[in-house]
């Protein structure tokens, strides 16, 4: 049952061809385009494409913007709206049963002029989805022998930030089984250089990993002085045997940057509290990281 499934996701995902709608709205429109330059003048020649343009977008996604993998070839073949479409659902799959519910959708970036960058982090998503719904299925089928529990995913994504410079996409999986857990990670794309910003190249050495950490610990400490329902593993009692303090952010900490340029370091539940925290966020004031960037160009 579950390689069925499985083959007939695999050849519905390979083998989705473009709708034929699609493709003459497309030849139409540049066809259409293509008149009006030969008529009329410049003031009016970019009036008339930007109408066209307009129509063409919204007639696209009218036929469906998840109708087909090979959507994004065609969507390149129409001047601008490349660059319009950032993050879309590319591919989704859902289980519906009495005791088994996921609903795992798949993001695809477009528009990035660095493609091998776009192709390596779309390929990404659709390898992390692909194994997250095969381990889903699995599971299910033992379950399902062992007659009892419940099991739940739920995997999708947020766009946090989207301006001319930068991108920051959010991929989230709640699991649920007897007990929940979230896992948030994300990818932030200077969009105009074509590169995947990374923490450690932000910064000129590794000081960053003991400043960020220790103003993280003083805004833990702060919140929970104002607030009694905020619990942090910091300053931990050592008889405390059951609890391993926060200690410093990894290296690689998940992170992401703000409209406005500020770096958020985040931190999966239960990494640096109790379950009912959810995910931890702690925005870095610029000032404290200020003489260790490499540059203002993303943070300031």
């Amino acid at each position: 049952m579950k390689d069925k499934n499985l083959d007939f996701l695999k050849k519905q995902y390979l083998h989705t061809p473009i709708p034929e709608e699609l493709d003459s709205v497309v030849k139409k429109a540049l066809k259409d385009g293509s008149e009006h330059r030969m008529k009329r003048n410049k003031l009016i020649k970019r009036t008339s494409v930007a109408a066209v343009l307009i129509v063409v977008f919204a007639g696209v996604l009218t036929v469906g913007i998840n109708s087909s993998p090979a959507f994004a070839s065609a969507l390149e073949k129409v001047p601008i709206v490349g660059g319009i479409v950032k993050v879309l659902t590319f591919k989704e799959y859902t289980v519906n049963e009495d005791r088994f519910k996921a609903d795992i959708k798949v993001p695809a970036i477009e528009g990035l002029e660095n493609k091998e960058l776009q192709n390596s982090l779309n390929e990404k998503y659709l390898a992390e989805n692909k194994k997250l719904y095969e381990e889903f299925m699995a599971e299910m089928e033992n379950m399902k022998k062992e007659e009892g529990g419940y099991l739940g995913v739920d995997s999708g994504y947020v766009v946090k930030t989207d301006t001319d410079r930068i991108l920051s996409i959010g991929r989230y999986v709640l699991t649920v089984a007897g007990s929940s857990s979230t896992v948030f990670k994300y990818d932030t794309v200077d969009k105009k250089e074509g590169i995947l910003i990374t923490l450690p190249s932000l910064f000129k050495d590794n000081s960053y990993i003991e400043i960020i950490s220790e103003n993280i610990k003083d805004q833990m400490r702060e919140r929970m002085k104002a607030d009694d329902g905020f619990i942090y593993w910091v300053d931990v009692d050592e008889n405390e045997e059951f609890i391993e303090p926060f200690d410093k952010i990894s290296p690689n900490q998940n992170f992401y940057i703000t409209e406005e340029g500020k770096l958020v370091i985040s931190f999966d539940k239960y990494e640096v509290g109790p379950g009912y925290m959810g995910i931890q966020e702690f925005e870095i004031p610029t000032e404290v990281i200020a003489d260790i960037l490499v540059s203002n160009e993303y943070i300031r």
